[in-house]
């Protein structure tokens, strides 16, 4: 998986273990990637998701407890889609991806990826066996 830095790394792994999110749970886990990857959202996570119930919180979108930036209010939208198709008026790419910048950019691929498991690993492919797998001849 790919991270921004090692902070952005360390805020995904506390997420998931706070969470106790299984490796398996890609909706979880694209969710907590673009929430431990923007410090205002990291922030404000316990606004944005319910440890203690294990769900999104969709009223904070609207509340008056917490203010989100559009930048921030978009990848919050991205994040609860990714998690369980949540959708809204604005919850479309053209509003989604028109006011990130291109870290946020970068977060809002990346889980993305992640969600529909493309995410990005260290595992190379072995060019000599698909050489031997099919026959390159004309």
């Amino acid at each position: 998986m790919t991270f921004l830095n090692k902070l952005h790394e360390q805020r995904f792994d506390f997420l998931t273990q706070e969470d106790v999110t299984s490796p398996y749970d890609n909706e979880r886990q694209a969710l907590f990637y673009i929430l431990s990857g923007n410090s205002d959202l990291f922030s404000k996570r316990n606004y944005i998701y319910d440890f203690d119930e294990r769900c999104i919180s969709i009223d904070c979108l609207d509340s008056d407890k917490v203010d989100f930036s559009t930048s921030a209010k978009a990848l919050v939208r991205l994040g609860f889609n990714l998690y369980n198709g949540y959708s809204d008026d604005r919850t479309n790419p053209m509003d989604i991806f028109y006011s990130l910048d291109s870290s946020n950019y970068n977060i809002a691929m990346f889980a993305t990826d992640l969600r529909f498991g493309m995410a990005i690993t260290n595992e190379k492919t072995n060019d000599t066996e698909l050489e031997d797998d099919y026959d390159l001849s004309l």
